[in-house]
Order: structure tokens, then sequence, then C-alpha cells
């Protein structure tokens, strides 16, 4: 297949094969899912152009389905297929960029001791490669492999398990895979491999662990962030920088916990938001897409108890006169008991005689209405602007002065008094 390029000459758009007017050079790479590789490879100066596709199969004709499927069959035992690997073709101009930068920057972008995955994603298709096209190629695969091997080892990490072979059957990838992450702007960035600088490069010092002694032991939150990630500054404007919870929460560069605390596995994509409880990890929310009430969800089935939780997100209501805060007086604010956000002060809360918690005004922009008809009855919403849990309903038989009672499960808030 004839690589064509678009030129314009004197108004005129004219199609040429690429090989007629530029020397360029390519190679194919696997490094896990195509998308994050495909990009990471096209931020390389030289590189002409990055191509997600399958390789080094032996289905000639495969797509993104056929390389599921068998990945499936193969998981069952099904077949003795040898499955594609997801790859990268990247084109360069080897005036401009050499074949081992190249493949430095692959070798640092990814770990390749992991056989036959790539962080979570796991399966042949996953596996790390260099498929070559000549034997040039295959003696600096090999060379840089040794390089990165040593410092690799030297770092306390173990053997490298890229497969290096000859391009077989290479598939160009379907339309909906080619320049993924600039199509589909939202979700997480990746990790970028060990950690580990080939030798010869520029070792950049990155930021130390976040000291455990200025963390809280017994509960405490942990963003792990990478640089130039849109989606973390996205997390950060959306969620952390109005953090109000009584959960502590802090950000790190640094890709390892605390010294002694313990993650359950790996970190690969950022951000991933962790939640230690004695220095051990009991869950996470990995990525952020700008689903600020998915994040709260997640959070408030770690921290509230399995009734709040019927309430909160399930639209339960409490039985009558067993709620918390039914006879809460003193001078404070009434806060969403996961985001810590203010949603009623206790000068706007009256006695109703209904056995909830109930309010003739809320906090300004603190909650928004839906409408309800659930039971048979048509009634009014009344959720948590910060973190999207139901509250309770509205109702048009309050006080003065706006006429309105807010009726409020008390088990969802929190109370917290006004200082002295």
């Amino acid at each position: 297949m004839v690589s064509i390029s678009r030129i314009f000459v004197w108004g005129m758009l004219v199609l040429m094969p690429t090989s007629l007017f530029a020397s360029d050079d390519s190679i194919v790479l696997g490094m896990g899912c195509f998308w994050g590789a495909e990009k990471r490879m096209s931020e390389i100066p030289g590189v002409i152009d990055v191509e997600s596709g399958y390789a080094g199969g032996d289905d000639p004709a495969a797509g993104y389905e056929d390389v599921l499927k068998l990945e499936r069959a193969l998981r069952r035992g099904a077949s003795g297929q040898r499955n594609h690997a997801e790859v990268v073709r990247v084109r360069f101009d080897p005036e401009r960029v050499s074949l081992e930068t190249i493949l430095k920057r692959f070798w640092e972008s990814h770990d390749p001791t992991q056989g036959d995955r790539q962080g979570n994603d796991l399966g042949s298709n996953y596996r790390s490669a260099i498929y070559t096209r000549d034997e040039a190629q295959r003696a600096v695969a090999l060379s840089t492999r040794t390089a990165y091997q040593q410092a690799l080892s030297q770092a306390g990490h173990g053997r490298i398990t890229t497969e290096i072979a000859p391009l077989r059957h290479y598939i160009r990838g379907e339309e909906q895979h080619q320049d993924y992450l600039k199509k589909n702007p939202n979700g997480y960035c990746g990790l970028g491999g060990t950690g580990v600088v080939f030798p010869g490069g520029e070792t950049k010092a990155g930021p130390p662990p976040l000291a455990a002694d200025q963390l809280a032991w017994d509960r405490q939150l942990i963003v792990f962030e990478a640089e130039d990630c849109p989606f973390c500054k996205q997390f950060h404007a959306e969620v952390m920088d109005a953090w109000q919870s009584e959960i502590p929460i802090a950000a790190t560069l640094n890709h390892e916990p605390p010294k002694d605390w313990t993650l359950q596995k790996a970190l690969f994509a950022t951000p991933t938001t962790v939640l230690f409880e004695q220095g051990r990890e009991v869950s996470r929310f990995t990525g952020y897409q700008g689903d600020k009430e998915r994040f709260w969800k997640w959070l408030g089935f770690q921290v509230l108890t399995p009734a709040q939780q019927r309430v909160a997100f399930e639209q339960g209501t409490e039985p009558a006169f067993t709620g918390s805060h039914l006879d809460e007086k003193r001078p404070g604010m009434f806060v969403d008991a996961v985001t810590g956000a203010p949603l009623f002060r206790s000068d706007a809360k009256f006695e109703s005689g209904t056995g909830w918690p109930s309010f003739f005004n809320p906090v300004e922009g603190a909650i928004t209405l839906h409408e309800d008809r659930s039971h048979g009855m048509r009634r009014v919403e009344v959720r948590s602007a910060s973190s999207g849990m139901h509250l309770g309903h509205v109702f048009d038989d309050g006080p003065p002065p706006s006429g309105k009672r807010y009726c409020i499960n008390g088990n969802v808030l929190k109370f917290e008094p006004d200082a002295e």
C-alpha cells in the first residue's frame, strides 16, 4: 500500500506518493493500548505521522472486534492462534530524528516488563513489542533493549518481556481509533512507564513522595497526578479547589505512596484518587471526565453507613423521628455529609412536627430541585448541588418569609456549630 500525501501547487490539490518527495522511515511499536501510545510518540520532534493498528498475529485482516474475540478464546483455551498486538506505526524523518531516539522514548513511555499486560489492560493484545522492517532496525532494537535492561535492573525492576520480531501482518486500525485522545478529550492521562530514564538521557529530579507524618493516618485521600495532564487540572478546578470535606486530601506528582504506606496495585493513569485508611489503600477512583457526581458517589460509598447510602444514592427516606439533628438548635451550619458543603443554616430551621429536620430557606446555590413522580405522587426532590445526593423534598406549607418547607433526611447532614 502506497502512502499518499496531499500538497497544494498554485491552488491545485495534488495527491502524490510520499516516497516520491520524502525519504522517511517507519517502525511499528506495541506499548499496550494504542491510544496513549499514539499520543506519546507523536510528540517527538521529527515524527511525521503516528497511526494506530494491529500487528504480529496470524490473521492478515483482523479488526478491533476480531482481536478482542480471539483474546477471549485464548483465555478459554479455545484457540491456538497468535493474536495481534495493538500497535502504532511511527513514521519519521531520519534526518531529523534517529531510530535510537524513537526507541528511547518507546522504552521510557511504558513498562516493558509486564508480559501480556500493560497496567490494568490484560491480554496478549496489550503486549510490549517492536516489529522491525530489516536487520538494521532489529540491531538498534536489541542494543537499546540491552541498555535499558541494565538501567531497569539497577532500579530494581524485572526482565524486559518485549517481543522483537520482523513486522508481520500490519493492519491499519479503524478510523475511530486514529487520533483517539484528540477526538475524545475526556478521560485520563497515562502515567507513561516505570520512571526509569534511558541511559545517557536527562534525569529529571521528580518530587519526593508525600511525607507520612504530614498526613492523616486514620483516613486520607491522595490524588496521584502527572505533569501536563489536563484532566488533573480539571479535577482541581471542579473538585479540589473548593474542597470542604472532613476527609483531608493531598495531591502529588510522585506515583509512589508515602513511606510504609501501601497501594493494592500499581497506578496506571492520572488522576487517580486513592483512599487510605491506616496507611493502606481501601479504594480508588481512576480518571476524571468532568463527572463530579460520580466521584462524590464513589467517596460517599466509602464514608457513609449503609443506611445513609440508601438515602443518599437510592432516594430512600429515614423513618420519621429517627434521623439525626431533629432537635439541634445551636447556631451553626448543616452541611453535606460527604462534601462538607454548606446546605442550611440553623436559623432557617423550624419545628414542623413532621419528624424530619425542616428548613424554610437553603444556602444560596446549595441545592438543586428535580421533579419526582415516584410512589404515585408528584413531588419536588431536593438534592445537594455539590455531591448530587438525595436530601429530601420541598413543600409549599412552610412558614414566612419563603412559605417553603424543605423536609430533609437528617442522616445525610452533618452539623457544624458556629465558633464561639
